[in-house]
């Protein structure tokens, strides 16, 4: 037998073999966060070249495995940069040409957008993966439409709509959402007319949206709400245990009163402090900590199986970002409204809210008046309260008042229970010169723990239980408890409208200390100036239904201090300090004693 002959037979024998293993053999089942492990290589372009680590990501892990679950058709993934969304879409489309064949849309802001990231980011993927380069057809695909086995792979923009609506589509990705054009006028908006065309696979369809947010009406925010479940990544802190929450406001770093440091300096002094045990974490803890960490759903009004899920992140969960970067990126733009403005966005991934009514930590600092905590001011005529009540502990903050409601905080602080806070209200202050004063009139919300503030105030004449509402042209209203059968059923209760309230607080923090102004005590510490401006004035709504409100200026922002002291103005309003200092002109009196007539004969 000729050689030629041997080694036709070999390839066929080989090729027989092949198939025979293929048709025969289980088919490799991996989830797409298994198949980055095993197969996506990155390049010397990446901070970390050579094969894809889920432990650099590990809050990447479930939502690329969200691609796995059969009951899951909407993922939406709310991010800050640096933190791997892109890659996450990348690994998601290798998976589906290597495991599961279908047709897919990736969805970018404009054709140039689409065009380079086909170029530069995902050719170079395909290529360099040897599982995929074999089913890639490099001839027949082009920067739009990339071809391979069994599957077509598109990319478009989303400005041009027309492009959108036509052919059948299991996976959508959608990169980049929030920068996505508006709906032209008469046609539908780019993400309703892209998601009709998954209407064919109705039941196992997948929708990917990635973005760093810009406004709260936006795409990835609004589908953040909608979302049947809001997940956030919880990691242990190494000192005490506790699931926690990465968040911008327990970043601390030193004050610079006297002007010697820069901002970088300052920066480098930069700490984690734990919410719940108040360690500092060092930054070589958190690769350990991200690893441990798990998404929660923070919602918790899903009942079933959630078919929309959120993830929301920030870049202090990066690996490659430490606390010192994003306290120098806050300390560089903070002054800038457009450079906050990306520092909201990109580094701590939320929402920008602008505001007509700015005010900052700064603004309050600068409102200390020379009297120490627990000082009245002379001038002061009265003092009244706010307590806000949370699940595990409570927050007061005593004001006085004075001519043309002038007002200063004399006291505030933290209480464990509203036990704890009687001997505050109780107590007895003095101005230098020794005038005495005690709290007249102190609102506690009755918004958390309610049956228990109701039954708090029935036991001190000096409170009264106080719900937030919209209470049209007045700012507060008397109504009572209807709670029949209860100790306290028929007790006062104030309604309050809080937003007319901060508004006289944003607008008279701008006031120089004085008459008129809003005041915090000398020894006035930062958290509770954070917490004072903790909230922003936005526009909600559109056309006719278009309003102004208040709403926090990050999304786990702390404004209880800010709630107190809206409180005890309403308390302020209630027993008329708007009349201190005014004078009114006397009618003229008139003698009113019984005239005896004289001649009457007694």
């Amino acid at each position: 037998m000729s050689s030629a002959r041997m080694r036709s037979r070999a390839k066929t024998r080989s090729l027989f073999m092949r198939c025979i293993h293929s048709s025969l053999s289980r088919p490799e089942q991996l989830t797409v966060s298994q198949w980055a492990a095993k197969y996506r290589t990155l390049d010397e372009s990446s901070a970390l070249p050579g094969k894809w680590q889920n432990d650099i990501t590990p809050y990447l892990v479930e939502i690329m495995d969200c691609f796995n679950d059969p009951y899951i058709h909407f993922i939406n993934f709310v991010k800050s940069t640096q933190v791997g969304g892109t890659e996450a879409l990348i690994n998601a489309t290798g998976w589906i040409i290597t495991k599961n064949p279908s047709p897919t849309m990736i969805v970018y802001p404009t054709d140039d957008l689409a065009k380079d990231t086909s170029n530069d980011r995902l050719k170079p993927v395909y290529e360099r993966t040897p599982e995929i380069a074999e089913r890639y057809f490099r001839t027949r695909s082009s920067e739009m439409n990339l071809r391979f086995r069994n599957m077509k792979l598109y990319l478009r923009s989303g400005g041009t709509p027309s492009k959108l609506a036509s052919k059948p589509i299991k996976y959508l990705f959608f990169d980049e959402i929030d920068k996505m054009p508006g709906a032209q006028r008469g046609e539908a908006a780019p993400y309703k007319l892209a998601l009709q065309r998954t209407g064919t696979f109705v039941y196992s369809r997948e929708v990917f949206t990635v973005s760093t947010p810009t406004y709260r009406e936006n795409y990835v925010w609004r589908l953040h709400e909608r979302a049947d479940e809001q997940r956030e990544y919880h990691v242990p802190c190494p000192h005490c245990g506790e699931m926690i929450t990465l968040k911008w406001q327990n970043i601390k770093f030193i004050a610079n009163d006297d002007k010697k440091l820069t901002n970088k300096e300052r920066a480098q002094t930069a700490m984690y402090y734990c919410q719940a045990c108040g360690a500092e974490i060092p930054d070589k803890e958190k690769p350990g900590m991200l690893r441990r960490g798990e998404w929660r759903d923070v919602k918790r009004t899903c009942k079933g199986k959630a078919e929309s899920v959120s993830y929301h992140i920030n870049a202090l969960y990066s690996f490659f970002v430490k606390w010192s970067d994003v306290a120098f990126e806050y300390l560089e733009t903070r002054d800038d409204p457009e450079e906050f403005q990306n520092f909201v966005n990109s580094w701590l991934g939320e929402p920008w809210e602008d505001t007509k009514l700015k005010a900052d930590e700064q603004l309050v600092m600068k409102r200390c008046a020379p009297e120490a905590a627990g000082v009245v001011p002379e001038w002061a005529e009265l003092l009244t309260a706010g307590i806000d009540v949370q699940s595990d502990c409570v927050y007061y903050d005593i004001v006085a008042w004075g001519e043309s409601l002038t007002s200063q905080s004399i006291l505030h602080g933290q209480a464990l229970t509203l036990k704890d806070t009687v001997k505050f209200m109780d107590a007895v202050y003095k101005t230098k010169s020794g005038r005495e004063l005690m709290v007249d009139l102190c609102l506690v919300d009755s918004g958390d723990q309610t049956d228990m503030v109701y039954e708090f105030c029935s036991l001190h004449e000096w409170a009264i239980p106080s719900k937030g509402v919209a209470s049209g042209n007045s700012h507060f209203r008397l109504s009572h408890i209807n709670r029949p059968g209860r100790g306290y059923n028929g007790q006062p209760l104030m309604l309050v409208d809080g937003a007319k309230y901060k508004d006289l607080i944003a607008t008279r923090l701008h006031y120089e200390n004085g008459v008129g102004a809003c005041m915090v005590h000398a020894d006035c510490d930062l958290e509770y100036a954070l917490q004072l401006t903790n909230e922003h004035k936005v526009t909600e709504g559109k056309g006719r239904n278009r309003k102004l409100v208040w709403r926090t200026k990050t999304v786990h922002a702390n404004n209880h201090y800010l709630d107190c002291r809206v409180y005890a103005s309403a308390a302020a309003d209630c027993k008329g300090a708007r009349s201190i200092g005014q004078t009114y002109d006397e009618p003229e009196q008139t003698d009113t004693t019984p005239k005896v007539r004289e001649d009457w004969i007694y």
